[in-house]
């Protein structure tokens, strides 16, 4: 996710492009001390703070519940700063790749799982968005191989919902506030499920169309040696190698070189028959 432009670790000195494509070289340029990465590491250090405000003093103090909820606003508000960063600046580092995921996942469960300890929020909702956030995490695991599922704008507006739901609940409201934030929880339980079952959907066909293009890609590579062995350059090439045997045999009666030079060039033949197919197993080799 993130890490800093090439002279600052060091590089050539080159500033990166706003909004340009990320690249094995700007992720090993990239330094661990940038703006990005700072502030996933200020997002963690927050799950823990968040927690204590939240519980401190029983943990229905609405002023110490008030410093919760700018905790957990904090962390929220930062999680969209980070990502773009990252992507605009090409500030990116494997830390923050492993890190920023982690943070996401870590704040908003220890806000679901503390607000279910507590007894303001249902344990079935909490175990819900977490079954739900860990699924697709293992999820895109089992995929990653074939093809990578792209975030989706349901997907970002399940996070919003859910962070919004969440912080309501962190506050210590009552009234028709209370019954906004219930309704608020019960959207973002819904997107949850719906954003769950479509990414399923999206896994499901990605991986079908990655195997079915490399059983395609040995189908064509076995087909092309099929044509290869059986090609006339394969038959000459054969009809060559007797040829140099008779030539070996005739060398005794004085005419060697008509026989060696025949074969040379039926095998030559041979081999440039061979060569697409060597050349299509190498791309189906590439494409698997």
């Amino acid at each position: 996710m993130t890490g800093a432009p090439a002279s600052a670790a060091g590089g050539s000195g080159a500033k990166p492009v706003r909004g340009g494509k990320l690249g094995t070289a700007a992720v090993n340029q990239a330094s661990l001390w940038n703006i990005a990465n700072i502030l996933t590491m200020v997002r963690l250090l927050l799950v823990p703070g968040f927690v204590l405000l939240l519980f401190h003093n029983g943990g229905y103090d609405p002023v110490w519940r008030s410093f919760a909820w700018a905790a957990f606003a904090i962390a929220m508000i930062t999680d969209l700063f980070d990502g773009h960063l990252a992507r605009a600046y090409n500030l990116v580092t494997d830390f923050g790749k492993i890190a920023d995921p982690i943070a996401d996942k870590a704040i908003m469960g220890a806000a679901l799982v503390s607000l279910s300890v507590l007894g303001d929020l249902p344990w079935w909702i909490t175990g819900v968005i977490l079954a739900r956030e860990l699924g697709i995490t293992l999820m895109r695991f089992w995929v990653i191989r074939h093809a990578v599922i792209p975030a989706s704008r349901g997907g970002k507006l399940k996070t919003l919902a859910q962070g919004t739901a969440a912080g309501m609940y962190v506050l210590v409201l009552t009234g028709p506030l209370a019954t906004l934030r219930f309704w608020m929880m019960m959207v973002a339980v819904v997107l949850t499920v719906v954003t769950g079952l479509d990414y399923v959907r999206q896994a499901v066909v990605l991986r079908r169309r990655s195997l079915a293009a490399e059983r395609a890609a040995i189908g064509r590579t076995t087909e092309a040696l099929n044509e290869a062995a059986g090609s006339p350059g394969a038959v000459a090439a054969d009809a060559g190698a007797s040829g140099v045997t008779d030539a070996g045999a005739a060398g005794a009666s004085g005419v060697p070189d008509a026989g060696v030079s025949g074969a040379a060039v039926r095998v030559s033949g041979g081999s440039t028959a061979v060569e697409p197919a060597v050349r299509a197993r190498d791309g189906a080799e590439a494409e698997r």
